[in-house]
């Protein structure tokens, strides 16, 4: 995987293109700044997004993988520790945590489609809980929609609950593609401020 370089101390020349320091901008991003989360978000979605296509197999299911981990990116930046690994491959382990258990969650819904489920079947634990916790994350993100921008909350809803790529968002909402990944990711960041994730 190519090592991103860390923007030099001194000023750089015009037009010279520096590749993004992702430790600072992650540092910024947990203090609230949304303009170093936007460029976080600029350098690292198609890597990102190509992590989750290679886990799901699905392009569609992978631009909503991608969502999901950089909404938790966004709410959790404050926590990353350079000590414990690169920027990059803190945001991979987020990334492929979330595609993993998008996949989880689709074998379980084929079994349960395909009746290998026993109704008297004990329900393991664990799978119990992981439901439930994403049942709440699910009704606290529906709320803090209703907090966001009509335009914001429109584009998002089609990413996240109609299961719409950044280009279908756009193609729905008559947008450069560009206007629509923005919408998504400014209504993200309200949604991280709205659910009252401190940095």
């Amino acid at each position: 995987m190519e090592h991103l370089r860390p923007v030099a101390t001194g000023v750089p020349d015009e037009g010279t293109p520096v590749a993004p320091d992702l430790a600072d901008l992650l540092r910024s991003a947990g203090r609230g700044d949304q303009q170093a989360f936007a460029q976080l978000y600029d350098a690292t979605c198609s890597r990102v997004v190509g992590l989750a296509v290679r886990v799901v197999r699905d392009p569609a299911q992978a631009e909503e993988v991608a969502q999901e981990a950089f909404l938790e990116i966004w709410r959790t930046a404050s926590r990353y520790d350079p000590d414990r690994g690169s920027p990059l491959s803190w945001l991979m382990t987020i990334t492929h945590r979330k595609a993993v258990d998008r996949v989880r969650s689709a074998e379980a819904s084929t079994r349960r489609d395909q009746g290998y489920h026993h109704q008297n079947q004990p329900v393991p634990h664990d799978a119990t809980a992981e439901a439930a916790h994403a049942s709440l994350e699910a009704h606290r993100v529906r709320h803090a929609l209703q907090s966001l921008t009509a335009v914001q909350r429109e584009a998002l809803e089609l990413a996240y609950f109609g299961g719409y790529t950044h280009t279908e968002v756009a193609s729905l909402l008559d947008l450069p593609v560009g206007t629509a990944k923005t919408r998504i990711r400014d209504g993200l960041i309200r949604l991280r401020d709205t659910m009252g994730v401190g940095s």
